[in-house]
């Protein structure tokens, strides 16, 4: 009888097992995925600010260069 109840049980098991285990998997994915944009973004960050400084520059310095000249 002891024997019965546990074969039964054992698909039970199975299956919730799979959902933790897809829930893992999907926490390691998204956690790999956000690592990887935080040490893309670390990596391109100085290369950035000196880019966006130099077209916030351009935005600044051009208009009033035009408005001195006129």
């Amino acid at each position: 009888m002891a024997e019965e109840s546990t074969q039964a049980a054992g698909p039970i098991r199975m299956t919730s097992i799979n959902r933790m285990m897809d829930d893992i998997r999907y926490k390691a994915q998204i956690l790999a995925r956000t690592t990887k944009l935080e040490s893309g973004i670390m990596g391109m960050g100085i290369v950035g600010f000196a880019v966006g400084l130099g077209i916030i520059m351009l935005c600044v310095l051009v208009p009033a260069l035009m408005l001195g000249a006129i």
